[in-house]
């Protein structure tokens, strides 16, 4: 339900702001919105001591409009509004016609302190976090070929095991004959299907320099998802 304010440059007026903000931070739910704004430009001063509810609610908005307009202000009269507006009424007002011309949220917070973007930042990275562990994983078991039987095979699985990203998990591992005194690596791995790509890795990593001192080539044996 809308609630009305008339001639809040007067005593009665302040009156009955005083009495609708009592128990409350702002005019309207728990959080600052362009109620508060249009409220804020119609009242031309901070009011005084007898009325400790709006001269709070007039510190906590004016704090959240000099944030978004820093330049400095010279003051504005408001025929017809009572006392002449101080610096803060010229914010104010741009602010109100704002919420009168936008639909969309009012951007109060349009300069971030440092603390916001890292509170920004840390609710982005918790939900890129919740993310990934919704994500699926896969069990994947992997052939690695040497070059040839002079491949110094336990060098070639240190190689293949040095290759560390997100989302990679290295499992067990054993050599396996293919003749003539060749052996490859057969080895498991876990992997986190939004983050791990096996062909790049096999592409990019474990056949490019320099693990391809001891790789020839790998082959995916097998892929389940887990």
């Amino acid at each position: 339900m809308a609630v009305t304010f008339a001639d809040l440059h007067t005593a009665d007026g302040l009156k009955a702001l005083e009495q609708h903000l009592a128990g409350k931070t702002y005019v309207s739910g728990d959080v600052i919105s362009k109620d508060d704004i249009k409220v804020f430009a119609a009242v031309p001063s901070k009011p005084g001591a007898e009325f400790p509810n709006a001269a709070r609610w007039y510190d906590t908005v004016a704090a959240v409009v000099a944030a978004r307009f820093p330049g400095k202000a010279t003051g504005v009269n408001l025929p017809g509004a009572g006392a002449a507006s101080t610096a803060a009424a010229a914010p104010a007002a741009e602010a109100a016609k704002d919420a009168d011309d936008d639909d969309d949220d009012l951007d109060l917070f349009g300069d971030e302190t440092e603390e916001d973007k890292k509170a920004a930042e840390e609710r982005v990275a918790t939900k890129a976090s919740s993310k990934k562990k919704e994500s699926g994983k896969s069990s994947v078991l992997l052939d690695v070929k040497p070059w040839d039987d002079e491949t110094d095979m336990k060098k070639l699985e240190e190689a293949v095991r040095s290759v560390q990203m997100e989302g990679l998990t290295w499992g067990a591992s054993k050599l396996v004959p293919v003749g003539y005194g060749i052996k490859k690596l057969q080895v498991m791995m876990t992997i986190v299907d939004d983050l791990v790509s096996v062909d790049t890795l096999i592409e990019e990593r474990l056949t490019e320099e320099p693990i391809n001192e001891y790789v020839q080539s790998c082959d995916i044996v097998a892929f389940n998802k887990i």
